[in-house]
């Protein structure tokens, strides 16, 4: 049994001011018994302007997000999942890259993830992304191992391509996370029923910290996001769901679910050849 913290924040275009709130937020968390903490997607930075986040982003070497939440792991002694950071590269075109960690005890990095599935969507006339003009996607999914469990990275629109969460389960996950920073409109029609199919499908955990709200924007549009940090079981029960406000949302994991769920409906085991279409 673990316990685990979701983190929902309402991040700004301020990577200063989102640290020193993720940094009283993890402490709070621990002091509460969370063993394991998730923050959101982009925790350091929510901005629709690249030219602000070509000033405020940094490598991963030089990310002040990341070396203060590994100090803060290190001080709590606990796992942490940095949901995602964007980050610059070293990429000739200049695209960024929005990458996932995972944070050991000690402090040590122990995966990496860069999201594989860019957001370039119309959603309606008004609402319209293009993921891919800032950021380069990744091209390998990541498996980490811990004491407690495996876990299986993703990062929010990744949710729509069930093999990627297959492949995960398959190669021995038993906890998938999704942190996302998921837009309103597409947020109150999916959310819910995507992470509840990607729980049922492999008979893993599934625990997506999220963004919420209007974010602030010394640049640009500001963003809205849905909010919801949500927690699902193996069976596809909602454990928890974050509501809209910001705020630390907490789970007990019994990670013997995932065998009982699987030994119930062993679907992972049945995927049979096929031709066609």
């Amino acid at each position: 049994m673990i316990r685990a913290a979701l983190l929902q924040t309402t991040a700004s275009d301020d990577p200063a001011r989102n640290l020193e709130i993720l940094r009283g937020m993890v402490r709070g968390a621990a002091a509460q018994g969370a063993g394991f903490v998730l923050t959101p997607e982009v925790s350091n930075c929510v901005s629709a302007s690249r030219a602000h986040q070509a000033e405020v982003l940094r490598h991963e070497a030089d990310d002040a997000t990341l070396a203060g939440l590994r100090e803060e792991a290190a001080r709590a002694g606990i796992w942490l999942s940095v949901g995602s950071l964007a980050l610059k590269t070293h990429d000739a075109d200049g695209r960024f890259a929005n990458r996932s960690f995972l944070i050991a005890p000690d402090g040590d990095i122990r995966a990496r993830y860069d999201k594989i599935h860019m957001f370039d969507v119309a959603v309606s006339e008004t609402e319209t992304y293009r993921e891919s003009a800032g950021y380069r996607p990744g091209t390998r999914a990541v498996l980490a191992e811990t004491p407690f469990a495996k876990v299986g990275l993703s990062i929010c629109y990744d949710v729509r391509f069930a093999h990627l969460y297959r492949r995960l389960a398959q190669a021995g996950a038993e906890i998938l996370l999704v942190p996302s920073a998921f837009s309103p409109v597409t947020g109150a029609a999916h959310w819910q029923s995507l992470l509840r199919a990607r729980a049922i499908e492999t008979g893993c955990f599934v625990l997506a910290a999220a963004q919420t709200g209007r974010h602030a924007a010394r640049e640009g549009k500001a963003r809205e996001t849905h909010g919801h940090s949500l927690a699902v079981a193996p069976w596809g029960e909602v454990l928890a769901d974050a509501g809209t406000a910001p705020g630390t949302t907490f789970v007990d994991l019994d990670l013997s679910q995932v065998a009982q769920a699987r030994g119930r409906v062993p679907a992972l085991s049945h995927d049979r050849p096929f031709e066609g279409p």
